[in-house]
């Protein structure tokens, strides 16, 4: 059976009970998709945590940027993912094996990859494929309020 995402319902609700969001690809560069999506989620109300293996150590929208997800020690409740489709199937074991399992991993607009939704399902844990984090809260969240 092909991949389904959740329904708008469902995202509208996953999107208003999540306060943190780590972002895995998120670039130190504002004309990037990556910074203007979670600048957005940020000004938004949701607390984000870069993760980016490239630029770990340097502060991008003020907080610190990790090397790996398993570096984070504190609850999330989304991991929104800016990587090519074929590259996530790492991100999504890497998200199968945290300690404090999130409750969605998102995988950006163009971004799909069913052995990752399959990956985080048998974790427990609920895909969302090639939909966008900031277009969805606009959508489904602000206009609901």
């Amino acid at each position: 059976m092909a991949f389904q995402n959740p329904s708008t319902d469902r995202i509208r609700d996953l999107l208003i009970d999540a306060k943190t969001i780590a972002v895995v690809g998120l670039s130190n560069k504002p004309d990037r998709a990556s910074y203007m999506v979670s600048e957005a989620m940020q000004n938004a109300g949701y607390r984000i945590i870069p993760v980016n293996k490239l630029i770990a150590g340097e502060t991008v929208l003020g907080e610190k940027v990790l090397e790996s997800l398993d570096q984070i020690n504190e609850p999330v409740d989304i991991v929104n993912v800016f990587r090519r489709s074929e590259e996530t199937l790492p991100v999504a074991e890497e998200t199968a094996k945290m300690s404090q399992k999130p409750k969605v991993f998102w995988l950006q607009q163009g971004i799909y990859n069913e052995d990752s939704a399959a990956t985080v399902t048998a974790a427990g844990i609920e895909p969302v494929m090639d939909r966008c984090i900031k277009v969805d809260h606009a959508l489904f969240v602000k206009a609901y309020k």
